[in-house]
């Protein structure tokens, strides 16, 4: 493979000069909601952005049965229709490079935003719009490093790379498995995930579960002589507080490096049709972060008997507790890969300091490469606020420095590493 030399001045030129058509693609991401189930509109621009910087691109169905896969989370719709987009380079034998980035966003409860979230606004260098953090704004910073390269004639971005952009990262993992099922993988894997310019390399298993109990309600009047389901709430809520605590009283490594990573979060709670009726059913959603030695079943297991505790001394409504959406592995890549290495090496050398790496009490796809592939990968990108709430937003200027730092890494990585 021939290594073109390119300064850092004419690096930070070229991605300037480029900076105004990837703003304008992030503004696109945005102004298409790619929510669960309709992802496909902001998916067909990432085909076409991949299209226009030369990959050859493929819409990789995502089979239904996907679900029964071990490792899949549980799915809420139907994957028909729905699709991952990868883009492929050829291959000249050097080692090769994914790059993996999710379309989907959370919902966003528009009457707490500034502004409609699905409209992009920017103000004061920040581009505000419901998935612009997390993480539209990556998929960005990795189409303005890939045009800046081109731009300056490098071929480091024209072989031996893959740019995949999947569904579900939000809620089961389940177009990263299937792509990788399918075998889209590589030597390394980096995530643009918005890490705020620091590396982040692993996360926590986290389990979804849903609680759902029947109390039959009634008449306002009744409420002091049959099942509180208000009260029940609450107390569940306490217990699942006292199982945040058990969760985090003694850390193990990697993991005690952060203060508190197992966090149980009541997410949803849906509770009732009127005020003068005693509530018939109540429904909540669970984000349980947990120790790697808890499995999900054990989680569900756990949450059940809280349940059943709470219930104790009423007459005994149905329930149920489920598994849905996340079925999560921790996931860790050692601080001292050199992967690691490379990507610290490239930010020194465009910005003069050495990024931070980190942990977090959350999780992302990379699990499935460091899991279940052996397959290095980790995660950076730009500076965000407000991730999954009001006003979300990521910093234009973190998009053009992750850039600087993409793209003099993707350099140094295929000029070292070709055939």
């Amino acid at each position: 493979m021939q290594h073109i030399q390119i300064s850092n001045a004419e690096l930070r030129e070229a991605v300037a000069a480029e900076a105004p058509g990837a703003f304008e693609l992030l503004a696109a991401l945005v102004a298409r909601p790619s929510l669960r189930g309709s992802e496909s509109a902001a998916q067909e621009l990432m085909a076409s952005t991949m299209l226009e910087l030369g990959f050859d691109v493929e819409r990789l169905a995502i089979p239904d049965s996907i679900g029964d896969d071990d490792l899949a989370g549980v799915p809420a719709y139907s994957y028909e229709g729905r699709f991952d987009v990868v883009g492929r380079m050829p291959h000249d034998g050097g080692r090769s490079l994914l790059l993996n980035g999710h379309i989907d966003a959370v919902p966003a409860n528009e009457a707490t935003w500034s502004s409609d979230p699905f409209v992009p606004v920017i103000r004061d260098g920040w581009l505000y719009g419901r998935g612009a953090g997390d993480m539209k704004g990556g998929f960005s910073m990795a189409v303005l490093a890939l045009r800046a390269l081109r731009r300056l004639g490098a071929n480091a971005g024209q072989r031996n790379l893959s740019f995949l952009s999947v569904i579900e990262e939000e809620y089961t993992g389940n177009g990263t498995l299937a792509a990788v099922r399918a075998g889209v993988s590589a030597d390394a894997v980096v995530l643009p995930e918005p890490t705020n310019l620091k590396i982040l390399l692993g996360g926590v298993a986290i389990t979804w579960v849903r609680i759902i109990i029947r109390f039959g309600g009634g008449h306002a009047e009744s409420s002091d002589r049959i099942a509180a389901p208000a009260q029940v709430v609450s107390t569940l809520i306490g217990a699942l507080e006292h199982l945040e605590e058990e969760y985090n009283k003694e850390l193990k490594p990697p993991f005690d490096a952060i203060a508190r990573p197992y966090n149980v979060n009541v997410g949803v709670i849906r509770l009732g049709e009127w005020p003068s009726s005693v509530a018939a059913v109540a429904e909540l959603e669970i984000r349980v972060g947990h120790p790697d030695d808890v499995n999900d079943e054990q989680v569900r297991a756990t949450v059940h008997a809280i349940v059943a505790d709470a219930l104790r001394d009423t007459d005994g409504p149905e329930f149920e507790v489920a598994l849905h959406g996340f079925k999560a592995q921790a996931y860790h890549l050692v601080a001292d890969h050199p992967l690691v290495h490379d990507v610290v090496r490239a930010h020194v050398d465009v910005h003069g300091e050495a990024p931070s790496s980190e942990l977090l009490g959350s999780t992302t796809d990379a699990r499935y490469y460091v899991n279940q592939l052996g397959v290095p990968a980790l995660c950076f990108g730009p500076v965000v606020r407000n991730m999954h709430g009001s006003n979300e937003s990521v910093e234009l200027a973190s998009i053009e420095a992750g850039a600087l730092t993409l793209a003099r890494f993707l350099l140094n990585y295929f000029n070292e590493g070709g055939s």
